[in-house]
């Protein structure tokens, strides 16, 4: 009697295809009007979010840091380290060039190094109990993405602090200038901040997260955060403005309310996450 080699191998394919999350990593198997093309990458389309969404999900991060508040205040210790540098990279330096820069590159660079509270807030959604240890391997979900993104932030960071410097040949050679001797320094200073601002903050808001959950290369990433926030100028502004508003609270204390506003904003950061990138499934987590 003839034996059918196939049955026990498509068993196993099908329990390998159950095995995958509900928000799978295999783009291949997406319908095509879940991409948006754009000329360099592709782009997972978004939905559309009201202006006043950031708030919302500050609120949704607060009763998560209730929910697992040791591995919060773990984190939150070791983030607040990193702005505490900064102030003494600020204070060694002797100059206020370096203070913009270096507050907006924190509250940039800090939602990569927040992985392992996504992952916390991941398995809340999920209905488990988070554990630190799965936090960290969260870090090595898709390395080659989440690290060459933090490189790209850093040369974004450097190259900042460089045309911060080059500014600064505007800035009055008198000891008291006036006014009117700033207006070119501080109207060029403005513009160029705003600017590079908008493009680091739309390449940044989303990508962390996209790459820890789906795994994708670092361009499809990209690409769905700038569409995401094309898409949602009002909302976005909205929430940038939130962003900077609190790490300049963090500031203000020296860096010790960095302990509670990290956990908060990396935990608001995937509450963004959840409700303006597309899922084949319909996609709640309150």
């Amino acid at each position: 009697m003839p034996v059918d080699h196939t049955a026990g191998s498509k068993d196993v394919k099908d329990a390998e295809k159950e095995a995958k999350s509900e928000f799978s990593d295999a783009l291949e198997d997406r319908p095509d009007d879940y991409f948006v093309q754009r000329k360099f990458a592709k782009a997972i389309d978004c939905h559309a979010i009201a202006q006043s969404a950031p708030f919302h999900w500050l609120a949704l991060a607060v009763n998560d840091f209730t929910r697992a508040p040791l591995i919060s205040l773990i984190y939150g210790v070791i983030f607040s380290l990193i702005p505490a540098a900064l102030i003494v990279l600020v204070l060694a330096a002797d100059t206020h060039l370096v203070i913009l820069p270096a507050s907006v590159a924190f509250a940039l660079i800090g939602p990569v190094f927040a992985t392992g509270l996504y992952d916390v807030a991941w398995e809340l959604e999920k209905g488990h109990t988070p554990t630190f240890r799965h936090s960290l391997k969260s870090m090595f979900r898709n390395p080659v993405g989440e690290w060459g993104f933090a490189i790209l932030l850093m040369v974004m960071m450097v190259a900042w602090m460089r045309i911060a410097a080059l500014i600064y040949a505007l800035y009055p050679t008198t000891s008291s200038p006036s006014l009117e001797e700033m207006v070119g320094f501080l109207t060029l200073g403005s513009l160029t901040g705003a600017v590079l601002l908008a493009v680091v903050f739309a390449f940044s808001v989303f990508t962390p997260q996209i790459m820890m959950e789906r795994r994708v290369d670092i361009m499809t990433a990209v690409a769905t955060s700038y569409n995401a926030v094309r898409k949602n100028m009002s909302a976005m502004i909205v929430w940038a403005a939130l962003l900077l508003i609190l790490v300049l609270i963090g500031f203000a204390t020296s860096a010790v309310a960095f302990i509670f506003i990290m956990p908060i904003l990396s935990y608001a950061s995937w509450h963004a996450y959840i409700a303006t990138i597309k899922t084949v499934r319909p996609r709640t987590y309150e």
